[in-house]
Formats: structure tokens, sequence, C-alpha cells
């Protein structure tokens, strides 16, 4: 009987949660007009990325917000693989990827369109005592999932920025070969068998939490990375060509979302745990309180993309010069727009 009780109210607390969500939408979608001026979406389905990634939470918040732009079939992917990687291979529509590992996809011809900024951070790099500086890691250990994962290219960006080839300058130990490899990797930190890791949330927050490491760099915080993106919104270059309307309103959610991260992190937060996104509530709070999700609002994507490329290329990650990717791989034109008409 106490555990029906108990479910009943999860689920009226989801409901209200849920409601007050969609009134939130609902209002944000009033003042100029353009929603209703728009025709509806080429398509109702709309496929999304799900993976146990906090700061991808936009995408999940938008699941309501995706319904009120006219998408009453809304699906979520499940698979073993990065985010960028389901979407490349035609099996999701759109999910929220990092510049670092975007750039290589387009180098190397993947279908995939980068459409608009979310936010800065995920990253911090987070080294033992002796580390006290990026410089110090020349010749150190550092733990990363696989070569070509995401946080071995953002640190290897991060890296070229200081001259540090991470080609020949680290000793990279690789977590790929255990079983939870990447519950692994926080174990090889801890056990210090590496010196430093760049860790991606909830890792930083997990480390904090226990008071092992201490943080060389925060790319939320810290320059020039705080300036720039780490996540944008892609999507499959087929979709976006096909279905230009329902692109734009799948934007436009994916961004009010954002905004419902930076303005309501503990109802976003409610929200994670509620849906299965993320058992921890105090977790997903604290993911959502750090990260700047209203940073859509102010930095360019297109500088973060140059910046990356110029970074990426000249330790030989991607062979295309800024420009070629840019031109192969963006289609800012839904951002650009949104952002005029968002601008509230």
């Amino acid at each position: 009987m106490a555990a029906t009780k108990n479910r009943a109210v999860e689920r009226a607390s989801r409901r209200k949660f849920l409601s007050e969500v969609s009134a939130l939408s609902a209002l944000s979608l009033l003042g100029p007009g353009y929603a209703a001026a728009e025709p509806p979406p080429e398509t109702k389905t709309i496929r999304l990325v799900k993976v146990r990634a906090l700061c991808l939470a936009p995408q999940y918040v938008a699941e309501e917000l995706l319904r009120l732009e006219g998408f009453s079939d809304v699906q979520y992917v499940t698979l073993n693989d990065y985010p960028g990687n389901i979407v490349y291979s035609g099996k999701a529509d759109f999910t929220q990827d990092g510049v670092s590992t975007l750039l290589p996809a387009v180098d190397k011809g993947q279908p995939v369109v980068a459409l608009a900024g979310v936010h800065a951070g995920c990253y911090e790099l987070i080294a033992h005592e002796h580390v006290r500086s990026i410089h110090d890691l020349k010749g150190k250990r550092v733990i990363h999932w696989d070569y070509g994962d995401p946080q071995y290219l953002m640190l290897a960006s991060v890296l070229a920025y200081v001259g540090i080839d991470p080609r020949k300058d680290i000793q990279w130990v690789t977590a790929k070969a255990y079983t939870n490899a990447y519950e692994k990797m926080l174990d090889l930190f801890i056990e210090k068998k590496a010196d430093a890791i760049m860790g991606f949330t909830p890792q930083p927050q997990l480390l904090r939490a226990r008071k092992i490491g201490h943080v060389i760099r925060n790319t939320a915080t810290d320059r020039p990375w705080s300036e720039y993106f780490c996540c944008i919104i892609v999507g499959h270059r087929d979709f976006v060509a096909r279905y230009p309307v329902a692109t734009k309103r799948a934007i436009r959610a994916f961004l009010k979302a954002a905004d419902v991260c930076a303005r309501n992190p503990e109802q976003a937060a409610q929200l994670l745990v509620a849906k299965g996104y993320e058992p921890d509530y105090e977790l997903a709070l604290s993911v959502l309180k750090e990260l700047p999700y209203n940073r859509w609002r102010e930095a360019d994507p297109e500088d973060t993309m140059r910046f990356f490329a110029l970074r990426l290329r000249e330790v030989g990650i991607v062979k295309s010069t800024p420009q070629q990717l840019l031109a192969r791989g963006t289609n800012w034109g839904f951002f650009n727009e949104l952002k005029r008409e968002l601008k509230t």
C-alpha cells in the first residue's frame, strides 16, 4: 500500500513539473507571433540521443517543448556509442555534440551539420598535486578512454594551444579495454596510475566531492575556453535538408530548454531524475548550476569552430582548413533567426 502511494505521489510530482515546463514554454512562444506564422513541421517524428551525460540536459528537458512545436512522436535512441556517432549513422536526427568531436567527423565527410551553439564548459583538466599547470603535463601520464574519444580530442586542443604535441609529449593511459571503462577512468586516476584526467561531467563533480585532485583548467570559467562553445546542436544532413521547418522548430525547443536549465536548474534536475536520465538529483543539480546554459545568446559558434579547427589541425587530427570545415559542416541560418526571435 505504501509503495503504491509513493508511486502515485511521484507521478503527481512529475505531472506538476511537466505542466509547469509546458506552461513556461507556451508562454514564451507568445510575443512576436512568429510561431503562428510558421507552417507545421514537415514530419511529426523526431529522434534524439539518450546517453548518461548531464551536459545534454537541454535535449531531455526539450521533450515537452518539442511536442508544443508540433512533434507528436518524440523518440530517444539509446545506444552504446557517442551521441555524435548515433546521428552520423542516421539512427537519430539531432543531438548536442562537442565541437572537438564534431570537427574530425566533418573532416571525414560524415553527413552532419552544426546548427547552433548551446553552452560552454563540460570539461575540467584535473591533476594530482605534483602537476601544477598544463605545461607540467609534458611527459606525464594522462588517462583517457581511447584515441579519438571526446576527452582525448578536447585535451589535444588544449595541449596544442600551449605548444604541447599530444602525439609525442604525453604518456596516454587508455581505459577502453576495461569493463565499465568510463568509471574505470576515475579509478585509475584516484589510484594515481595517471597524473591527470580531462574530466567530463559529472567526473569533475564526483572528484570534488571526494576532494581528490585539483583543477588546472576549467573550460566553463577559464579563458579562452570559456569564450567558446563546448556543446553545439548538430543534425543529420538529410533531415535538415528535407525538413527545414521541423529543423527550426527543433532548434527553438532546444534553446528554450537551455534557458529552462539556466533559469530553473532545480526543476530541470527534477525532470532528469523523474524521467530516468540521471538517478542522483544533487549531482544533476550541481552540473546544471555550474554549466552556463545561457551562453547560446552570447558566443559565436563560427568563432568556436574556427578556434578548435586550428588547434586540431596543428596536431594533425583534422586535415581540412577551418574554412573548408565551416563550408561543409555548418548552417547557422536557423540559429541566427532564432537569436533575433528569442531576444528577451
